[in-house]
């Protein structure tokens, strides 16, 4: 199997206390983070960015990190390497074995700069820590076949089986891509999926720029949107540009999707709804391209609406923050424009969120659309007629894209798909577009002008947008 550089951003994790077994902060760190993972009792981004992490040093939050994320990756075929090698490869593992085996496995297989001894004795010990000492000795001897065996190279073949070992993703989600975009955007979805994703920054302040190269952070520019950057060495998050609020970190896709809803073709927008606007990326866009407007930007959960407020603070006289459920939006024609990017499944965002190929089952996505509609559906309503309606997930499943959209649009009379191609064009011509990003864009429309951008074939994550408008 080809090894992968160590790679990871600084996060956060919760660390475990010491015993009598020596392991590193580290690994303590990122065994507490899987562990809590895999019982279902948080989510590893929350847990990467506890207040627990401050306490560690600055390589050890990288090395946590770098276990957390690519652990998650790389379960699924880290799960086959290690039942192979079990006495009985069925039989049902503890939870905090299977964790061991897995780090220990995934720095066996993919972290170069780790000995492998040093891999196998901290796995063992925290088997000990965790009260397994017979189980430990199981360890230590799965662990010490795999790094003495040679390792196969899972297969890249054409079959959805060896598409989903070879990437490690669930069978239900390479079938469903190979069927829907083709083996050749099947396997770029996946490759892309085991990547960290790359530091996207919005220059909200074009004199910026100068200014953190000045302070040695390698910058490139951007693969769709003049605004982006590509960070490529150094630190954005201590520098004053980023602390000042005039750079953010931003995927270019989620730039691009308030950058299409903000750009009005023949019309002054004074009234906008963000629907579901936390964390209030999208919402600041919104603001910068209408200075005069004023927004509504609602979200129905307490702790996110408030650290929406505090993203927002200097924005308080013209963004008013409600606490509030998109399905049940009391105005009526209020709106000029409403943006409706709803909550999702994110498999669009695999390589930033690995633990959704873990927890996301498919018959999860009806209960996921049964929501996005009711919030399109009463976002349609709160938009006068004459205005429209930019609806977006972070999803690559029709389920909750083309067929939301289809069910929505028949059941509300006077309100049409329309093509997102105007408005591309529209960006190109006032400079927020790369013009060749332009005609890229334009060829990944769909039959009824959404746009689709698929990881791997666009990097940044994957969004679907479509643009409806409500009958004057």
């Amino acid at each position: 199997m080809k090894k992968a550089k160590d790679d990871a951003r600084p996060a956060s994790v919760s660390t475990a206390k010491a015993s009598s077994t020596t392991v590193s902060q580290a690994r303590q760190a990122a065994y507490q983070v899987l562990l809590a993972v895999e019982r279902g009792h948080s989510h590893s981004d929350d847990l990467l960015r506890s207040k627990a992490v401050d306490a560690l040093s600055a390589p050890d939050r990288h090395l946590a990190t770098a276990l957390v994320l690519g652990v998650l990756r790389w379960q699924i075929q880290l799960d086959h390497a290690i039942r192979r090698l079990l006495a009985r490869p069925n039989a049902k593992l503890d939870a905090e074995i299977q964790v061991a085996l897995r780090m220990g496995a995934f720095q066996i297989l993919h972290m170069d700069r780790i000995p492998a001894r040093a891999a196998i004795d901290e796995s063992v010990g925290l088997a000990k820590q965790a009260g397994h000492r017979f189980a430990s000795g199981m360890v230590n001897a799965v662990l010490r076949k795999l790094a003495g065996a040679p390792v196969a190279v899972p297969p890249e073949g054409e079959s959805v089986a060896d598409l989903s070992l070879a990437y490690a993703h669930p069978a239900w989600m390479g079938e469903r891509w190979v069927s829907g975009y083709g083996v050749a955007a099947a396997r770029s979805i996946c490759a892309h999926g085991q990547r960290q994703p790359a530091t996207t920054i919005r220059l909200v302040d074009p004199g910026a720029e100068s200014e953190l190269s000045g302070a040695g952070i390698g910058l490139e520019p951007g693969s769709l949107l003049t605004a982006a950057r590509t960070v490529v060495s150094g630190d954005i998050t201590g520098t004053p540009a980023f602390l000042e609020g005039r750079v953010r970190m931003q995927d270019e896709g989620s730039q691009l999707v308030a950058e299409l809803a903000s750009v009005a073709l023949d019309q002054n927008l004074e009234n906008i709804l963000d629907a579901c606007a936390a964390p209030g990326g999208k919402t600041l866009i919104l603001a910068e391209r209408n200075p005069e407007a004023r927004i509504v930007a609602c979200e129905q959960s307490e702790p996110r609406l408030d650290s929406l407020r505090r993203r927002l603070v200097t924005l308080a006289d013209k963004v008013e923050c409600r606490l509030a459920d998109a399905t049940q939006l009391r105005e009526e024609s209020a709106f000029d424009l409403a943006l409706v990017d709803v909550p999702c499944s994110g498999t669009g965002t695999l390589g930033r969120n690995p633990e959704i190929r873990h927890r996301l089952r498919l018959e999860d996505l009806p209960r996921q659309t049964e929501r996005q509609r009711a919030i399109l559906a009463a976002a349609l309503k709160a938009v006068r007629h004459g205005g429209s309606v930019v609806y977006s997930t972070c999803s690559l499943e029709p389920e909750e894209n083309e067929q939301v959209l289809a069910a929505v649009l028949a059941a509300t009379p006077g309100a049409h798909a329309v093509s997102l191609g105007e408005r591309i064009t529209a960006l190109r011509d006032r400079n927020i577009l790369i013009p060749e990003a332009a005609d890229r864009l334009r060829e990944s429309l769909t039959v009824d002008g959404a746009l689709r951008l698929l990881p791997g074939v666009f990097q940044t994550d994957g969004f679907f947008i479509a643009l409806i408008e409500k009958a004057s």
